[in-house]
């Protein structure tokens, strides 16, 4: 039996965030699928050992996505390609809104909302015909629960984003991925015991009946590579999380 081409064989893919968590997931679904993949990350150790899971079409390069002429010079080195994927995000703590200080919260939206938004201005001069972007967003913009005023906004606002580009940019495609509860570094600030605690009641009321790993994340980000009549869209990917509001009965 003939092997199938992937529509990615060949595709130069870039991931900002792809030295860990979802973005490193996608990182391994691409270059499986024979796309030429690079990743970028502000952390030169963390990339080193993602680029020992992937395969010889991988490289990266360090940026710091928090930096918009870091973000600049990266697409003016790597020149022309097919796709973006930003899945950057540092762990952020919420609060309800009495406790938040809002001055300090701000730098919550300099990487995942600023990043991507200054990664999509100087990235889309680059796109060959037929690319895409695909971003990041999460069901808390959806279903949130109390005390997650700061998640609920920065997704939300990406979603929005994510419509707007796809008018803007068009034909370049572009759209999101909304994950819900995902087994990643995100939740390292989170003690261990109380962390496997969290994941655990999750599991058990979620409709599918356990937790996400990237691995699940990145066929989404796969998906709308290859799906080329779809833009202006976020996929969620949250095993029923938002249908049972997850985030308001953890809190519960």
């Amino acid at each position: 039996m003939q092997k199938h081409q992937s529509i990615l064989e060949g595709k130069k893919v870039i991931i900002i965030g792809g030295s860990a968590g979802i973005g490193l997931a996608a990182a391994i679904a691409a270059a499986n699928s024979g796309a030429l993949v690079i990743i970028a990350s502000s952390d030169a150790e963390r990339m080193e050992r993602a680029l020992s899971q992937l395969p010889e079409n991988a490289s990266g390069i360090c940026t710091n996505a928090g930096d918009e002429e870091q973000i600049k010079r990266l697409f003016e080195q790597t020149g022309f390609f097919d796709h973006l994927i930003y899945t950057a995000g540092e762990t952020f703590y919420s609060g309800i809104l009495s406790e938040i200080d809002i001055k300090s919260s701000k730098k919550f939206f300099d990487i995942r909302y600023w990043g991507a938004m200054a990664a999509v201005k100087y990235a889309a001069p680059y796109i060959n015909p037929g690319g895409s972007i695909t971003l990041t967003s999460g069901i808390a913009g959806q279903s949130p629960g109390k005390g997650w005023a700061i998640g609920a906004s920065m997704t939300a606002a990406m979603e929005g984003f994510t419509r707007a580009m796809a008018i803007e940019l068009a034909p370049i495609r572009v759209n999101a991925v909304s994950p819900g509860i995902v087994n990643t570094e995100l939740w390292s600030l989170v003690p261990p015991e109380a962390r496997e605690h969290l994941f655990s009641q999750a599991a058990s009321q979620l409709p599918l009946g356990k937790i996400a790993g990237p691995q699940d994340l990145a066929l989404t980000y796969l998906h709308l590579m290859e799906q080329n009549y779809m833009t202006g869209q976020t996929i969620t990917v949250d095993g029923g999380g938002v249908l049972i509001n997850i985030y308001g009965r953890l809190q519960g």
